[in-house]
């Protein structure tokens, strides 16, 4: 059983539309349109506790997973939703021990997500031309307590990447086709390459430069989510859905 600590993070859960992530500390005030809730009450509970707020709402406190953190990161670029990251992670193979270049920052959701598969040993080396928003991929990182299993650089990859043997490399940005002569030459024999682009221009130019080369498997995908309000004699899609976010291309590395 997991207790709550001063300084620890929680997620407050009052519904699934409306979740908060916040520190606990003696003292603190949250508020919220169900009332005001003194976070230092959680001190000392079990996780999955609940605390009433100063209406007698209950909010329950749940440990943050991954994929809260992806969703509640403070952001200047649009994150990557975890429906695309949970594909590229099965895609992509990796595990605790893996090395991993990822391109572009951003904020750090999809940074986040990889640190977190190939920690205790791996590594994920993200690069960025733009180190203001490495600031504030570097505060998300931190806040996960990811920090030690990412390092940060400054760099265009389409010019180099510094490591080699990696066994993958992702790409999230305009220019992926770009950067596949080099992602090739930082990958091991049999690593994968997987780029995230939102139109289909930016895929054909991709697998075009992906089958110039050494690889193999190379394939294209659009992962779509609906959601579904489950109610008696009223289960039905949800009327709204994210209907496109990307296109998710995969390849991997063999030798001449």
């Amino acid at each position: 059983m997991e207790i709550i600590k001063a300084g620890d993070e929680v997620l407050l859960y009052l519904d699934h539309r409306r979740t908060y992530l916040v520190r606990v500390e003696e003292g603190r005030v949250f508020h919220t349109h169900k009332g005001f809730l003194n976070l230092g009450e959680l001190i000392g509970k079990p996780i999955g506790s609940y605390i009433e707020s100063s209406l007698g709402v209950k909010f329950y406190a749940l440990k943050p997973l991954i994929r809260d953190r992806i969703l509640k990161a403070a952001r200047r670029t649009q994150v990557l939703y975890p429906k695309d990251i949970g594909y590229l992670l099965v895609r992509l193979g990796i595990g605790p021990g893996c090395r991993v270049a990822e391109a572009g920052t951003g904020s750090g959701a999809l940074t986040c997500a990889l640190a977190n598969a190939v920690r205790p040993d791996g590594r994920v080396y993200s690069y960025d031309v733009r180190p203001e928003l490495q600031r504030v991929a570097a505060i998300n990182i931190e806040r996960a307590g990811l920090k030690p299993y990412v390092e940060l650089r400054v760099g265009d990859v389409t010019v180099g990447i510094d490591e080699e043997e990696l066994d993958a490399v992702v790409l999230d940005m305009a220019t992926p086709w770009l950067a596949v002569p080099v992602a090739h030459r930082a990958l091991a024999g049999g690593g994968v390459f997987a780029s995230f682009s939102p139109t289909i221009e930016q895929v054909m130019k991709t697998v075009h430069a992906l089958r110039e080369r050494p690889f193999v498997e190379v394939e294209t995908v659009e992962i779509i989510m609906r959601r579904i309000n489950v109610e008696e004699n009223r289960t039905r899609p949800e009327t709204l859905m994210i209907g496109h976010s990307g296109y998710i291309t995969t390849a991997r590395k063999v030798l001449d």
